[in-house]
């Protein structure tokens, strides 16, 4: 069920249930877990995307094994605040998936996440392959972060 209100989702959670947050991409979704106090995201690990059906069991399997309680889907809002098309091909993903998945879910706005993660990945000096394999999962603990931050 996807929720409107991070307030509302919130009071939605069972007590000390993690959090996943997802960063949608056209060709992966990274992943990123909460802690069960809800304080601190991890970066968790990237799908490759492949069929729609081969990722939500993917995704139900991670749900399962970590005892998820909600999803923060990052929401590509453009800079100014309008909507594009990276934000419909979110919004079209969450809609199916709420077929599949009956946890709470939350959009929240995960604009300059990728760029931040890039920027810290680059002043580490990592390559240009090691920041490819990892960006997706970061971005999506990055958003994850700073959704728990907000309501912490």
């Amino acid at each position: 069920m996807l929720i409107d209100s991070s307030v509302e989702f919130t009071r939605l959670l069972p007590p000390h249930a993690r959090l996943l947050g997802l960063d949608v991409g056209k060709t992966t979704i990274g992943l990123a877990l909460s802690d069960v106090m809800r304080s601190i995201a991890s970066p968790l690990e990237t799908i490759d995307r492949k069929k729609f059906d081969k990722d939500m069991e993917r995704l139900k399997a991670v749900i399962a094994s970590h005892a998820i309680g909600g999803l923060v889907i990052g929401y590509p809002v453009n800079m100014d605040g309008s909507h594009g098309p990276r934000t419909q091909s979110t919004r079209t993903f969450v809609s199916t998936m709420k077929k599949h998945v009956t946890l709470p879910m939350l959009l929240w706005d995960e604009r300059l996440s990728t760029m931040a993660v890039e920027r810290a990945m680059l002043e580490a000096d990592l390559s240009r392959q090691r920041r490819a394999q990892l960006v997706d999962k970061l971005a999506a603990s990055y958003m994850l972060q700073g959704f728990l931050d907000s309501v912490n």
